[in-house]
């Protein structure tokens, strides 16, 4: 069956976060197309449509969802390459005698992001409309659909978006594009202030001879509880920070909340600190950890 509001969603960027959320979409909407650098059959097994090339998949949706790493990654699926060796997004756009709504899911500069979408808009004539929507909740909730979506854009076109990522979770407007990407890095300033306070606070207890695992219940029942910590809490207690919420992101965002603080004429205290120490955890070789490997890197343990 197709959505009942005439959406069809098209999904590109099947890493952690973008197959559980595709098939989210699939599960909320009854379709759901794809398509990317390697077949997922396990999506297409499920009920998926694989499409062999990007602007295949534009001429078959009018939603399509961009869950790529960065802007860079977006506009090379967006656009053919200049000897045409590639065929991007954008080429089927022009096949269709419709609008294409296109959100971008990444995590970026506010400022790239205003950028791509006049790109965009330009290239297209006013044919696709861009809407920013980077989300907060991590994979655990791409997968219950309980993610928080940050969108940026035109009330008509993130009421749209808001009713096609749906299944996912709740997607709120909160202003003109690039909104979204201004609270994602709000966003992620708290909570690389968050993980790094509960890496230092579980070596300090593990130094003093407390009962980390203890601890931790204990707190996260008062006002040092989060969410955060209810995810990450048996990680930092058993030293896993085997990869799942990559640290090297963080560092990314940072810097677009640098960006942002720049942009404003903001005097930050915590982003330029904060920016740094996980600029040390990079280059340390332990960005790829989970983020909890704060614990590893405030306990000196970086082998």
């Amino acid at each position: 069956m197709t959505h009942p509001t005439g959406q069809r969603i098209g999904v590109i960027g099947l890493g952690a976060m973008g197959a559980p959320m595709a098939l989210r979409l699939l599960e909320g909407h009854g379709e759901v197309h794809l398509a990317g650098r390697s077949p997922r059959p396990e999506l297409v097994d499920a009920g998926a449509t694989w499409h062999a090339d990007y602007s295949s998949l534009a001429a078959a949706c009018n939603v399509v969802l961009l869950m790529l790493p960065d802007v860079p990654e977006a506009r090379a699926v967006l656009f053919s390459t200049p000897d045409g060796a590639v065929s991007g997004l954008l080429d089927g756009v022009a096949e269709r005698g419709e609008e294409l709504l296109l959100l971008i899911g990444s995590t970026s500069s506010a400022v790239a992001v205003r950028e791509l979408a006049e790109e965009v808009s330009a290239a297209s004539h006013g044919r696709v409309r861009l809407v920013d929507a980077p989300v907060s909740g991590g994979v655990d909730g791409a997968v219950a659909g309980t993610l928080s979506i940050m969108m940026g854009g035109g009330e008509t076109e993130c009421a749209a978006a808001a009713a096609a990522l749906a299944p996912c979770g709740s997607a709120v407007r909160l202003g003109p594009v690039g909104a979204g990407e201004v609270a994602k890095a709000c966003n992620q300033l708290v909570v690389s202030a968050t993980i790094l306070a509960l890496g230092e606070a579980t070596v300090l207890a593990e130094r003093s001879g407390l009962d980390v695992q203890a601890m931790w219940d204990l707190l996260d029942g008062g006002y040092a509880g989060s969410r955060l910590l209810t995810t990450r809490k048996q990680r930092l207690v058993e030293h896993d920070d085997s990869p799942s919420g990559a640290a090297k992101y963080l560092l990314k965002d940072l810097r677009c909340g640098l960006e942002v603080a720049e942009a404003t004429r903001t005097s930050a205290e915590l982003l330029p600190a904060l920016e740094a120490t996980f600029a040390r955890i990079a280059a340390a070789g332990l960005g790829d950890r989970d983020m909890s490997v704060t614990r590893r890197y405030i306990a000196g343990d970086c082998a």
